[in-house]
C-alpha cells in the first residue's frame, strides 16, 4: 500500500505543488493537507497518515508544536520537518520532539521524493548542512563524550554515521556489513543508550562528539 501522507504548510501553492509531486509516485497518497499544526493534528485523528511534512513557520500553530503534539499522542506516525537554512533552532527542537528529520524548500523534487522514503524505511534525515550547524549548537551544551558511554570501537562507527544522516544500507556499504548486522547494532546503541529512535540517536552524537 502506498503511504499515506499528510501535508502542513501555511502556504497554499506548496501545499498543492508537494500534493502533485508526491502523488507522481507509486508508493505515496497525499490524504489530506493542512494550514498550521493545529490542523494538522487534528486531521491525524481523522485520516491516521503514515507520515506527516510538516512547515515549521505557520499561524495559530507552528510546527514544532505541531511535531510535539503529534508524537506525543501518535507516535507510530512519522513527521519530517520542511524548513529554510533560517530555522536552526525551531529544527532542534522540533528534532527532540521527535521529527525524523527535514527537507529543505530549495532541495530538488527527486531529493524530496527519497529522503521521504528513507524515512518511511526508519531512517532519520539529516541535511548536511543543517547538520553541522545544529551540530555547532548542540555543541555548546555537551556535558559528557561519547568516551564515558563504554562504547565499542564498531558501536563508535555506527553511531557516528547514524548522526551524519546516512541508512543502514549506506553505513553497510560503508563498513562492508551486511544491512541486518547494521540494523542490530542500531538497536543495540537504542537500548544501551536509552534512546527511543535514531532520531534520538543522532542528536545524542552530535551533543556528545568530540570537537
Amino acid at each position: 500500500m502506498p503511504c499515506k501522507v499528510l501535508v502542513a504548510d501555511d502556504d497554499a501553492l506548496i501545499r498543492d505543488s508537494l500534493k502533485l509531486l508526491l502523488e507522481l509516485e507509486s508508493d505515496f497518497t497525499v490524504t489530506a493537507t493542512a494550514a498550521d499544526g493545529q490542523e494538522a493534528f487534528d486531521l491525524c485523528r481523522k485520516e491516521k497518515p503514515d507520515l506527516v511534512l510538516m512547515d515549521i513557520r505557520m499561524p495559530v500553530m507552528d510546527g514544532v508544536t505541531g511535531t510535539r503534539l503529534i508524537k506525543e499522542h501518535f507516535p507510530e506516525v512519522r513527521v519530517v520537518i520542511l524548513t529554510t537554512f533560517k530555522d536552526d533552532a525551531y529544527i532542534k527542537a522540533a528534532l527532540e520532539y521527535g521529527a525524523e528529520g527535514y527537507i529543505l524548500k530549495s532541495q530538488s523534487a527527486d531529493s524530496i521524493i527519497e529522503s521521504l522514503r528513507a524515512v518511511v524505511k526508519g531512517n532519520v534525515v539529516l541535511e548536511r548542512d543543517i547538520g553541522l550547524s545544529l551540530s555547532a549548537m548542540i555543541k555548546e551544551s555537551r556535558k559528557e563524550s561519547l568516551d564515558d558511554y563504554g562504547l565499542t570501537p564498531r558501536e563508535l562507527e555506527i553511531i557516528a554515521l547514524v548522526g551524519e544522516g546516512l541508512t543502514n544500507r549506506e553505513i553497510a556499504a560503508r563498513l562492508y556489513l551486511s544491512e541486518g548486522t547494521v540494523r542490530n547494532y542500531v538497536s543495540a546503541l537504542l537500548e544501551k543508550l536509552e534512546l527511543r529512535d535514531r532520531t534520538q540517536l543522532a542528536i545524542f552524537y552530535l551533543r556528545h562528539r568530540s570537537p
